[in-house]
């Protein structure tokens, strides 16, 4: 059972931001100046088990960072937007790419960064620390704090609702 308003057998297809969603608000930074961010298991988890059973997932973000890079191709994503300073040109490739129909997609964005690709997709998504502007036009607002589980919160109920989730080998294992 899902607590998204949601028809979520629609969705095949999810988009995430990175900091404030996939990772924390608050970045440390390295004494080189360059940003270090934290990643959840979970998230993890999630996200190359929705890649195994065929979602498409991207990464949108304005970070200009070869470790999300790494990241996510580690996980098995393929479509990894970095310095992705507007994100609609971004969305619309990758939507165009796949054919996706705007009610097949899922967006989970925190922050204005986000707003216009939120409104682009049959489900927009914020993490529970998100700015109030972003979780006024969210479909769903998870439980989770960017970078505490949002990822695994919204691919794990995508999953249940269409029987993907702890449904076959691939389930356990990485």
């Amino acid at each position: 059972m899902s607590r998204i308003n949601y028809d979520l057998r629609l969705i095949r297809a999810i988009a995430f931001d990175v900091d404030g969603v996939l990772s924390p608000s608050t970045i440390p930074l390295h004494p080189n100046g360059v940003p270090m961010r934290m990643v959840n298991i979970k998230d993890g988890y999630a996200i190359q088990l929705a890649v195994k059973h065929g979602y498409k997932i991207a990464i949108i973000t304005g970070a200009d960072t070869e470790a999300i890079r790494v990241r996510f191709a580690g996980l098995g994503v393929e479509d990894i937007y970095l310095k992705a300073g507007q994100k609609v040109p971004c969305l619309k490739e990758w939507m165009a790419k796949y054919g996706l129909n705007p009610e097949e997609v899922a967006y989970v964005g925190d922050d204005i960064p986000d707003f216009e690709v939120m409104q682009m997709v049959g489900l927009s998504v914020a993490p529970v620390d998100a700015a109030d502007d972003i979780k006024e036009i969210a479909t769903y607002i998870s439980p989770c704090r960017g970078g505490e589980g949002v990822g695994r919160d919204l691919l794990e109920q995508i999953m249940r609702v269409r029987g993907d989730w702890m449904s076959t080998a691939k389930a356990f294992g990485w």
